[in-house]
């Protein structure tokens, strides 16, 4: 067995039974405060690869939080006995950050092997006050490999940990495995999508005449989700599989298209990937290439292993692609390729399948997917749901949403910024935006407020919602194109992620823009000529505190429909400032 390898005070163990493998290690520090630790297993013949851990201690002082890919709304240091989390493939990413009070990274943890599922632990050992870190690999068998390669990668130097975060998203994406797709300009603009405004009570002409309205605000596409393909409404997807229009929603589905590209938009549609429901033509084709059937959906999880199953659901996309002149797909449900219980194929002895691992088969589908999709549209706009948003996805992918929460201000917010730290120049886009239409319009706001550095969705019936709640769409998606590049591209420092990022902000150039998601905190400013400060009230409070090192040379402020109010010129030093509840300041220097 290796040696322990010693670095920075901490020692990396490799332990499993690996007894008839070869395995080399050797540890390089790539920069101050950056160590790599590399393993290779090697055989002369194929095997399983056995399960191993990495373990190593890190000590528990100054820490305030853990970040990890999917961790959602509970940052929070766990006990070791309690730290348990997955990636693999299609969900999540190996990466686990560990960082202070002042968001200052004290330890980030990578792992190179982004395919294969993937245990990781960090929690506190109470006996000692230290932090047990783990990473368990290949717990579940594999296909037989005779070589296998991975690198530890951990970070302690004192800075950022947004900048820690993502210097391993460029890190996987230099691997030649994980390159990033390119990103087609439109997939950086503002979506409709049709989801909650009409989940499967879809028909052509309503979502042409709300394709023009959309147009009106400045939206560039339209998502169609779920409903196209069936007349039944009572969810589930016992209707996925054959992937036909429905003629009474869609007498004529490319001369739909073609009426909601004249409008100005491009068209994306919804399909969920793996399902194969029971009510559908193709269920007693492929009924035996499945990996599980859930009763409650009415629908099986197809086997990409087999390759008539990859070929039948490209197909399906070329199709579609040729045939309607789409632009894009959204493909749901990709972390629904697993394997729950017992592998079937083992029983069967993998007959008919040409991968036995379930990860491989998924790589290939989604990548000869890309491969004949672009062949035909270059530019072709792909869709992917948080939880899969990791380096792997990022080569098929080039949007990568929040995962659903309907109404949900906060959690949006703090979904899209998760997604934003390992998503590089991927385009993140935020859950669809609904809200009640007699809400407030300051209340209303918020949904938009709160995704402002990831690409706006609009789920609302936009002629319905009242003359204030679209007078404030218009205003802000005005804003939000204004200041896209610094929203999307910009430095991002995302303040507090164990409360929920209360405070935002993105920097590009001379420009500003500062997003308050609670009340009563300080924005600081020590401003050089020409530049630019934004502030975008969403703490649900009237007022804002100001510190300037300078006073501005000129200001404006706009309240949430974007009115124009008068505002005396702010001095230099600290102040408070009345911008309204869901409004906006714009200082000059």
């Amino acid at each position: 067995m290796v040696k322990p390898m010693a670095w920075a005070g901490i020692e990396v163990r490799l332990e499993g039974e690996c007894a008839d493998w070869q395995v080399a290690a050797f540890m390089e520090e790539v920069e101050s405060g950056i160590a790599e630790f590399h393993f290779q297993f090697s055989r002369p013949e194929p095997a399983v690869m056995p399960a191993f851990a990495l373990r190593w201690e890190f000590p528990d002082i100054d820490l305030q939080g853990r970040w990890s890919p999917l961790a959602f709304r509970s940052k929070l240091i766990p006990p070791n006995w309690g730290s348990r989390e997955v990636s693999q493939l299609a969900s999540g990413a190996p990466v686990m950050t560990l960082f202070n009070q002042a968001g200052e990274n004290r330890l980030t943890f990578a792992f190179s092997d982004a395919m294969n599922q993937l245990e990781m632990y960090c929690g506190v050992e109470e006996r000692n006050s230290v932090m047990e870190c783990a990473l368990e690999a290949f717990r579940s068998p594999t296909a037989p490999v005779s070589g296998y390669e991975c690198t530890l990668r951990l970070d302690i130097r004192p800075v950022r940990y947004e900048r820690a975060l993502n210097d391993v998203a460029a890190w996987w994406a230099e691997m030649p495995e994980y390159r990033p797709s390119p990103v087609p300009a439109e997939a950086r603009e503002v979506v409709y999508s049709s989801w909650y405004s009409y989940h499967q009570d879809l028909f052509a002409p309503e979502l042409e005449a709300e394709c023009r309205a959309a147009a009106g605000f400045g939206m560039k596409s339209i998502i169609v989700d779920d409903g196209w393909q069936t007349l039944d409404n009572h969810r589930g997807y016992a209707f996925c599989g054959d992937w036909e229009v429905c003629q009474e929603r869609f007498p004529d589905m490319a001369a739909h298209v073609r009426n909601v590209h004249a409008s100005g938009l491009k068209y994306v549609l919804w399909y969920s990937m793996p399902w194969l429901g029971k009510k559908c033509r193709a269920f007693e084709r492929f009924r035996d290439k499945t990996l599980f059937f859930e009763e409650r959906l009415g629908a099986a999880a197809l086997d990409p292993r087999f390759p008539e199953v990859r070929d039948y659901l490209i197909g399906l996309y070329e199709k579609a692609l040729r045939e309607w002149d789409l632009d894009g797909f959204k493909l749901d449900f990709i972390d629904t390729f697993e394997i729950r219980g017992e592998d079937p194929a083992v029983a069967e002895d993998y007959a008919g399948r040409d991968f036995k691992s379930l990860p491989e088969a998924v790589d290939v589908l989604l990548s000869e997917t890309m491969r004949r999709l672009r062949a035909i549209k270059p530019e072709v706009m792909i869709e992917f749901r948080q939880r899969y948003i990791g380096p792997a996805m990022r080569k098929y992918g080039n949007m990568f949403r929040a995962a659903d929460c309907p109404n949900d201000a906060v959690t949006n917010r703090v979904r899209t910024i998760d997604v934003r730290m390992l998503a590089g120049d991927s385009a993140v886009h935020a859950d669809m935006l609904m809200w009640n239409y007699a809400e407030p319009v300051e209340t209303a706001a918020l949904q938009l407020l709160n995704v402002l550095f990831s690409v706006p969705q609009v789920s609302v019936r936009l002629e319905a919602v009242p003359a204030e709640h679209r007078a404030m769409l218009r205003f802000y998606l005005g804003f939000w194109r204004e200041y896209r590049d610094v929203l999307l591209d910009g430095m991002l420092r995302a303040e507090h992620p164990e409360l929920d990022y209360p405070r935002v902000t993105a920097i590009r150039g001379r420009r500003q823009v500062t997003a308050l998601y609670a009340q009563d905190q300080v924005v600081e400013f020590a401003p050089a000529p020409g530049d630019e400060l934004c502030i975008v009230n969403a703490s649900g409070k009237s007022g804002v505190y100001l510190d300037l090192a300078e006073a501005p040379v000129a200001v404006e402020l706009f309240s949430a429909t974007g009115m124009a109010l008068e505002i005396a010129l702010p001095a230099a030093g600290p102040q408070r400032v009345g911008v309204p509840a869901a409004g906006l300041l714009r200082l000059r220097f």
